[in-house]
Parts: C-alpha cells; sequence; structure tokens
C-alpha cells in the first residue's frame, strides 16, 4: 500500500527542518561549545616587535591566557603602515582562534598607499578597545628657547619669514595629519619633514635639525626628562598620566581638539558572537586592573576599555576625519 502524498511531504518537510537545524547548529558550534578555546590562540599584530601596540598585545595576550587557560601567542606581520599584516589577518578562519591587535596606523593605510586592501568600517568584527596612545606637541628648547605653549610656537610660525619645519613618525601618520588639521584651526604654516618612524625623528629633533615634532609620547618621553626636549601640548587630557602639568592642546585655544591614537582586540567577520562576547568582558575585567593599567603606562600607552559598538562607532567617525584631512591635503605614502 503506497502512502499518500500529504503523508510523505510532510515526513519531506520535517527531514529537511532536521538537516537545517544541524546545519545551522554546526554553524555556531563554537558559540555553543563551552570548551573554548581548547587550543592555542594567536593575536595578529601588523606591526614591529617593541612598539606600543605590539607591546600592549603581549601584556593583554599574557592576561588572557591566565584568565582563559590557554597559550596565547603574538604574531608580528609589519608593513606598509600595518595595511600588509592586516590584509592578511581578515582571511583568516574565523573560529576565535585567530584575533588581531588594531593599530591606528592601519585606519587609513589603504588610503595611503592607494590600495583596497581592507575598510576598517566593515572588514572585520570589534571585540573592545584596548589602549589610547597620547601625543604631544615637542620642541628643541635649544633652537625656540621662548616657546613654552603652543600659542607660543603659533605666533613664532606666523612669525617666521620662512615656514618653520616640524616632523612626524612618517607621512599619514597620526602626527603629521593632526598637525595639519591644528595648522588648519590656527591659521598657521609649517612645513612637514617626514621620517621614517619615531626614533630618527626624534634623533634628529633633539640635535637641532628639525625645531618640532608631534610625537608619540612613550617616543619622547625620556629625552623631556633629561630636558633635551620641551613638550608644550598633548594631544587630550590622557597626555597628563604619562606628562603631569601639560595642558592639551583644547585648554590652549582649540575646544574639542583630540588627537590620541588608539588600539583594539579584533576578529574576523564570522566569528562567534559567544566569543566575541566572551572576549569582551574578559577585557573589561583585565584593564581595569591597576597593574595592568600601570605596565600600560610603562609602555606609554593608557588603558581604554570600550565595548564592541563603541569602538565600531569610534573607528568610523576617525576614519571619517582623517581620511578627509588627506584627501584635503593630498596626503600619500606614495
Amino acid at each position: 500500500m503506497h502512502k499518500p502524498q500529504a503523508s510523505l511531504n510532510r515526513r519531506h518537510l520535517l527531514t529537511a527542518g532536521a538537516a537545517s537545524a544541524l546545519t545551522l547548529a554546526a554553524g555556531t558550534s563554537f558559540a555553543a561549545d563551552p570548551a573554548w578555546p581548547n587550543k592555542l590562540v594567536k593575536i595578529v599584530v601588523a606591526f614591529p616587535p617593541g612598539g606600543p601596540t605590539d607591546t600592549a598585545a603581549r601584556i593583554v595576550a599574557q592576561k588572557l591566557s591566565e584568565r582563559l587557560g590557554q597559550t596565547m601567542i603574538v604574531e608580528n606581520r609589519p608593513g606598509a603602515s600595518g595595511s600588509i599584516g592586516t590584509a592578511a589577518f581578515i582571511k583568516s578562519p574565523a573560529d576565535g582562534y585567530n584575533l588581531s591587535m588594531f593599530g591606528m596606523p592601519a585606519l587609513l593605510a589603504p588610503l595611503l598607499f592607494n590600495n583596497n586592501a581592507y575598510d576598517v568600517r566593515k572588514d572585520f568584527l570589534p571585540v573592545a578597545t584596548v589602549y589610547d596612545l597620547p601625543m604631544a606637541i615637542v620642541i628643541n628648547p635649544r633652537v625656540l628657547p621662548d616657546v613654552t605653549n603652543l600659542q607660543q610656537l603659533i605666533a613664532h610660525a606666523k612669525a617666521s619669514e620662512t615656514p618653520l619645519n616640524y616632523t612626524s613618525s612618517g607621512t599619514g601618520s597620526f602626527g603629521h595629519l593632526s598637525m595639519e588639521q591644528l595648522k588648519d584651526l590656527g591659521g598657521f604654516q609649517m612645513q612637514h619633514i617626514p621620517y621614517r618612524g619615531s626614533a630618527p625623528a626624534v634623533t634628529d629633533l633633539i640635535g637641532g635639525q628639525i625645531p618640532v615634532m608631534f610625537a608619540d609620547v612613550v617616543a619622547a618621553l625620556p629625552h623631556i626628562q633629561a630636558g633635551k626636549l620641551r613638550a608644550i601640548a598633548g594631544s587630550s587630557n590622557k597626555a597628563k598620566l604619562l606628562l603631569p602639568g601639560i595642558k592639551s592642546v583644547a585648554e590652549q585655544g582649540f575646544a574639542g581638539f583630540d588627537a590620541d591614537t588608539w588600539g583594539g582586540l579584533v576578529a574576523p567577520l564570522g566569528t562567534p558572537r559567544a566569543i566575541v562576547d566572551r572576549l569582551n568582558a574578559e577585557l573589561k575585567v583585565i584593564l581595569a586592573d591597576p597593574e595592568l593599567q600601570k605596565k600600560l603606562i610603562g609602555a606609554g600607552a593608557v588603558a581604554s576599555y570600550q565595548d564592541a559598538e563603541t569602538m565600531r562607532k569610534r573607528l568610523a567617525t576617525d576614519y571619517t576625519r582623517w581620511s578627509k584631512i588627506a584627501k584635503d591635503k593630498n596626503i600619500s605614502a606614495l
């Protein structure tokens, strides 16, 4: 006896539904797996060893290893202001075992190097911000002995018959872009002399070849403490944590100005939400630890936790702000 067609159709639909449920379950197996992580977790840093992003990644990786009970290693993939490592990272398996400590130089790298390797607004999942990296306008006090604050520097630049030179860690760096924005806001001129990295720029700043630099505080701090350089303005109030007593740019006539660079943990698109949420929760606890905060301060960074959604909005806002400046000024690394 043949079964009625309706019965067969019903059975087929139930079977198909069960298969679909299994497929969905397989696709979210990591999210439902309480054993994660059960093997080594890799954190990619798209910059050389020893820099603030690398140091922050290693400090955080150690704490995450302790809390998650699993080894986390840092792998450096430097090149082209972070774009090489970031472009490779976004193609990693989205299984919770591939993460990256994103640093802000990689934000505009595709624009500066004229490629479409990735878009920070949509090509990976923000997990949480980890640190802010304060910057400062620094001068050589032997070359500019009478300049002790930002308004005096601006007055000196306006009175100079030839443009005053300033440097940064490179073309398209946040020091470069920040000073270009400040020049527009203050109505003064200075000529950018780019270097490849903070170390050689600071060396020539100390030597007097270049009198002004918009610098990462971590690079300039030992020389400021030694009296070889003078900090005249911080990029934000957070610079005061490293340079007590310094006034910010905003406090010296430019309300709302904030030019800290920053970094945070990201994951490939498709990483299970439960894993992203777990990492976010762990980072919130870790970054509130005074011992870890002290270690980051020692590296020139300030612990700064923001959740995934806030980080996503911050990436979008900063991309809009800095890309406009780069385009308006025709700034390119090529």
